[in-house]
């Protein structure tokens, strides 16, 4: 896919791996639409990609409000028209023992984690699916197909990630969209700290190789989809 002048529509872009993806893209030709929560950064991210020469515009929204995802999809559709793609990272992470955690807890991770996910897919899909063309790609986590103490809803979110990107992407495939997932292990973001404080940061993941995923996913010919890819860190241990 070439990248010029595709609409590329990036959830929790405001930091961390999504701010990365969002300057990635631009740097290819994109036209990114950032939303994320917090208004000052996403402003802070639009000014340095028109300052590198690439276009940008933010909109900012809380995905675990269902109104608010409306009016994304809405803006977006007022404005361009289109959507050719859409990369969904917004995510939380709240750890705790399972016999400690509060049920409250666990519906604010599945709200925005897979359930605002859901609703971006579903969006996205009402103007891919006319036009035959598209590309959703979902982050999910390392956790989407292994286990770790203490992250219990944090990983069922993830889990279910996976089960919705391998039922969407057979779902859609006849309608020239591809749907795919990346899996990241501990990734050098301000998140990894809440989620594993025992992580070196020297041995963290830089987030330009999660973009630099997202551009090789988008660079394949039409021929060929990759449906997900696994990034763990490079450790002494080989798995």
């Amino acid at each position: 896919m070439d990248l010029k002048n595709k609409v590329i529509l990036v959830t929790g872009s405001s930091r961390g791996i999504g701010k990365e993806i969002c300057r990635t893209l631009a740097k290819e030709g994109a036209y990114i639409v950032a939303t994320a929560r917090n208004k000052e950064l996403l402003e802070a991210l639009e000014k340095e990609i028109k300052t590198d020469g690439g276009s940008a515009t933010i909109i900012p929204a809380d995905l675990s409000i269902e109104s608010d995802v409306f009016n994304i999809f809405a803006e977006i559709k007022s404005k361009f028209g289109k959507l050719d793609v859409l990369v969904n990272n917004a995510g939380i992470g709240l750890f705790g023992r399972i016999v400690d955690f509060s049920m409250e807890d666990f519906d604010n991770i599945m709200r925005l984690n897979l359930r605002a996910l859901f609703q971006c897919c579903r969006e996205a899909l009402k103007m891919m699916l006319p036009a035959r063309e598209g590309y959703i790609i979902n982050i999910s986590s390392v956790v989407g197909i292994k286990g770790y103490p203490n992250h219990s809803a944090y990983t069922a979110s993830k889990h279910g990630v996976m089960g919705l990107t391998k039922s969407l992407a057979a779902e859609v495939q006849e309608y020239g969209i591809n749907v795919s997932v990346i899996l990241p292990g501990g990734v050098d973001t301000d998140f990894i700290g809440a989620a594993r404080p025992d992580l070196d940061k020297s041995i963290l993941i830089p987030t330009s190789d999660i973009s630099k995923t997202v551009l090789f996913m988008l660079g394949l010919s039409g021929n060929s989809v990759v449906d997900e890819i696994y990034i763990r860190r490079k450790t002494s241990k080989p798995f």
